[in-house]
Order: C-alpha cells, then structure tokens, then sequence
C-alpha cells in the first residue's frame, strides 16, 4: 500500500479540532465550505489519495462513521436525503489529496449546490434521449470484457 505524504487533513491542527466522531480507522469532521449545514467529511486515518488505496477495513470504517453521520444530520438538521460523494484526482475535484466522503444533508427547498450539481452530471436532463436499449448492452458487454481483464 502506497503511503502519501502528509496532506492537510492530517497535519493542520485546526483540521483535527473539528473531529466529531471517530472510530480505529476513520474519522469524521465538517467541511470548511459546507453545501448545507452539517455537511460533513469523513476520513480514514491513514492519509490514502484514492479510494483503491483504502483496505477493506478503512473502507468498512468509513461507512460505519457515513451511517452514523446520516443519523445526526436527520436529527439535527432535519435531512430527508443524502448525497455521498468523493471525487477522486484533480480532474474530478478532489483538491486535497487524502480520500474523504462527502455526507451532505438534504431536504427539501435547501439552497443545493450552487455552481455545482452532481445530479445535472448524474442524471440524464430532460433534454437528451435516453440512450437506445441495444446501446446499453454494447456497454454492458465491453464492461464485463474490460472487468474480466482485471479480476
């Protein structure tokens, strides 16, 4: 496993400051520049960039502490939904280079994601047609091929 150099998760100590739940392989914290109130990052403990960096354990870990997050934004802060998120590189957004998902509380007339919205990059608008069935499977057997290639 590729070991990073220490990135500002992990050496800032106002970072660490914000810690609100931890467990032996992760840890949690708010964002500094959260997309609504609560929106809360979570870590694992060894500083990893990606996510094929992260063992079973620490991806485990950060699931648990994901869950636990959800919970609190529901009871505090009324979320009815959740976007879960990570970028990963710099070409994706990722702009410190230790893996962190995005636990981001929603609900109902929130102020969403100004600038930026992951469901108009996810989900198909309503002006582009929806891609022919035969299309799909030509995806879904390059796919398996490409898979197959690196199990």
């Amino acid at each position: 496993m590729k070991e990073n150099a220490p990135c500002a998760y992990c050496s800032l100590p106002a970072v660490k400051e914000r810690m609100i739940a931890e467990n032996a392989l992760a840890w949690a914290f708010p964002t500094n520049i959260p997309i609504t109130p609560g929106h809360t990052l979570i870590a694992p403990k060894r500083c990893a960039k990606a996510l094929g960096e992260l063992t079973a354990d620490e991806r485990l870990a950060i699931l648990e502490l994901a869950e636990k997050a959800m919970a609190a934004l529901r009871s505090l802060y009324g979320a009815e939904g959740f976007n879960c998120v990570w970028n990963q590189e710099k070409l994706a957004g990722q702009s410190v280079p230790h893996f962190h998902l995005h636990v981001i509380g929603r609900k109902e007339g929130d102020a969403g994601l100004l600038g930026y919205d992951p469901r108009s990059m996810l989900y198909r608008t309503g002006d582009r047609e929806p891609t022919p069935e035969s299309e799909l499977l030509a995806v879904r057997d390059a796919m398996k091929k490409a898979l197959a290639a690196h199990i």
